[in-house]
């Protein structure tokens, strides 16, 4: 069996900073295992590249040049460079850059194209079993990313949010004459709305639980960062839903009186509520492990990062919010991989 110091599982933004940031610390790259099925840029890479980002272009280059690792100064000429860096992009100019990354890590470090499946500790390692082979190492990153949360309403078709999210893929189903309910007033919630009405829909019902949350930004934080409305779904929000609902547009809170009737209208729905923890490797030591929110550790030598383990942080005013993004990502990594480095097996 192989034995490494680190292991880092997934290989989406945060598995590649994961492994960027052990290289800079100066883990040696046969010391490092990296295990994921497709080595893809996660569902960034294979599942919501049409979708327009929250972020502007300059924070997304500020995470593609943390780590030297990264060696993106080297990079060929990419779209995202020539992008205004104030200004959000659709994330396939960031799933491409993080392509290439990936690419000079895989050659560096020791690669396993599988899915891990299981995580046990014996004699201070933790044993991980994949579909294809069994790998020790002293250390463990779980970065497995998040699904889309859905809701319980099976009398309706369910419409995939990445499907609702890419105006290509709504455009192939049969949508004429459909009334479609969207749960939910998040930044999918507002892309997913513009989408569906450029379509021939007889209607879209949009059901929420609170008033829409702009990010506003201050002189060196932004308020409602990670929860806030920002960038194109911010403008259309601000226009189309706090201003003059478009034709074929209903909203309902879901506490309503008329929910139940206006959900018996819809034939269609489309959850954006949100995202969950992808489904672990299982540890059958313990049952299923959490993360303590302020450092990532999950047991000794098992730490998590990414949308999966979100950091947690409390702004000036008080307002507590989970740390989602590239550059959030790193930032976080930054701050407890010391900690990391010595509170191992």
């Amino acid at each position: 069996m192989s034995s490494y110091e680190w292991a880092v599982i997934g290989a989406g933004p945060a598995g590649i900073a994961a492994v960027g940031r052990l290289l800079d610390h100066g883990i040696a790259p046969e010391r490092i295992a990296w295990i994921d099925p497709s080595f893809a840029a996660g569902d960034l890479g294979k599942k919501w590249r049409s979708v327009s980002s929250n972020t502007i272009a300059k924070t997304f280059l500020e995470y593609l040049n943390a780590s030297k690792a990264f060696r993106f100064s080297e990079a060929p000429q990419l779209p995202l460079l020539e992008v205004d860096p104030d200004d959000t992009c659709a994330l396939e100019l960031v799933a491409d850059p993080l392509l290439w990354v990936t690419d000079q890590l895989r050659q560096r470090v020791e690669v396993f194209q599988t899915k891990a499946t299981a995580l046990y500790l014996e004699n201070r390692h933790w044993q991980i079993k994949t579909t294809a082979q069994e790998i020790a190492s002293k250390n463990v990153v779980l970065a497995v990313g998040a699904i889309p949360k859905k809701l319980d309403y099976p009398q309706l078709k369910e419409i995939p949010v990445e499907v609702a999210l890419d105006p290509d893929q709504l455009a192939q189903l049969p949508l004429e004459g459909a009334t479609v309910a969207v749960f939910g007033s998040s930044h999918s919630s507002m892309i997913a709305l513009p989408n569906l009405l450029r379509h021939p829909v007889r209607k879209v019902i949009n059901f929420f639980r609170h008033p829409l949350k702009y990010a506003v930004y201050l002189d060196d934080w932004i308020l409602f960062d990670d929860t806030g409305l920002k960038g194109r779904a911010a403008e259309w929000a601000r226009e189309n839903i706090d201003g003059v609902l478009p034709d074929r547009l209903e909203r309902y809170s879901v506490t309503s009186p008329n929910f139940e009737e206006k959900l018996g209208e819809c034939d269609l729905v489309v959850y954006t509520v949100g995202f969950e923890r992808r489904k672990l490797p299982a540890t059958p030591q313990w049952g299923q492990l959490d993360y303590n929110p302020q450092n990532g550790i999950l047991a000794p030598g098992l730490f998590g990062l990414g949308i999966a383990f979100p950091e947690y942080s409390v702004d000036p005013y008080g307002y507590g919010q989970y740390r989602v993004g590239l550059k959030k990502f790193m930032d976080y990594l930054d701050s407890i991989l010391p900690l990391w480095l010595v509170y191992g097996t």
